[in-house]
């Protein structure tokens, strides 16, 4: 029996053909690299900037970076720290709104720059306002500055500063902005809040807060300091997405599985509100 040569039958490429098999080759390698350098800038992108993360569906904004909190000049940054009025918590870092005997405490973890907050907020910031006001709980703030150190610029140290302004006028001035803010917000990758103007212009929708000193202590920067302060303390609380609400300790859904904001009924259950 002959036994026969693998390929023994195959037709032997000519020049021309091998050429277009080496370029057909050199093309496919180049395809590749592309490839490898687009995948590799979605990494980098991805820890430098705003990222959303996906978790069953939900959207919040997450910490990708480490944070100095220094936007606003070296200057500002050294300055001696100036506590607003109406400050709580430890080290003054915390704003606290509602009865101080409430019977429960939200914590509420927010950055000014972020979407997903403004998506909450416009749905069921009314609804935990008021359950706030009918004392079934007081709303401990923790303000962050993450997303100016992912995506740059100064909106959210800018607009946490001018919030503590805000504060020192009393807490309810504070919750006013709050939602104005948030009312208002620009679109993240603007860094619309990081012009004093447009921050200034907002708090005149705030009946009675755009006062002289208010206005001096904006386009001074006293609160900088603060707010590099506040923004250092949500670093360090463990919370690594906003918006995150805890009730007495215990983390909050707030979104459902379609990453819609929940219902006002569902919200009021996990709180324990009729």
């Amino acid at each position: 029996m002959s036994s026969t040569t693998p390929n023994a039958n195959k037709k032997k490429p000519t020049a021309a053909e091998q050429q277009a098999a080496r370029r057909e080759r050199l093309r496919q390698a180049q395809l590749a690299e592309e490839k490898q350098q687009r995948r590799n800038k979605i990494v980098i992108a991805g820890s430098a900037v705003f990222a959303l993360l996906l978790v069953g569906g939900i959207g919040a904004a997450v910490v990708t970076s480490g944070s100095d909190h220094k936007s606003g000049g070296s200057a500002a940054s050294s300055a001696p720290v100036v506590t607003p009025a109406n400050a709580s918590g430890p080290g003054g870092t915390v704003v606290t709104y509602g009865k101080a005997d409430a019977p429960h405490t939200l914590d509420v973890y927010e950055d000014f720059r972020c979407p997903i907050c403004k998506k909450f907020e416009t749905t069921n910031g009314p609804l935990v306002q008021q359950l706030a006001d009918a004392g079934d709980y007081k709303i401990n703030y923790h303000l962050a500055a993450f997303l100016d150190d992912n995506l740059g610029g100064k909106g959210s140290i800018n607009a946490l500063a001018a919030a503590g302004a805000a504060l020192n006028e009393g807490v309810d001035q504070f919750k006013k902005f709050h939602d104005e803010l948030y009312a208002n917000q620009p679109a993240e990758t603007t860094d619309g809040f990081g012009d004093t103007n447009k921050l200034l212009d907002l708090a005149g929708q705030v009946p009675g807060l755009k006062t002289d000193a208010f206005t001096s202590a904006v386009q001074g920067k006293t609160y900088l300091p603060w707010a590099q302060k506040v923004a250092a303390a949500f670093d360090d609380s463990g919370v690594t997405g906003t918006p995150t609400m805890k009730f007495d300790g215990k983390a909050l859904n707030l979104f459902d599985s379609a990453g819609n904001p929940v219902s006002a009924d569902d919200f009021k259950k996990q709180v324990g509100a009729q």
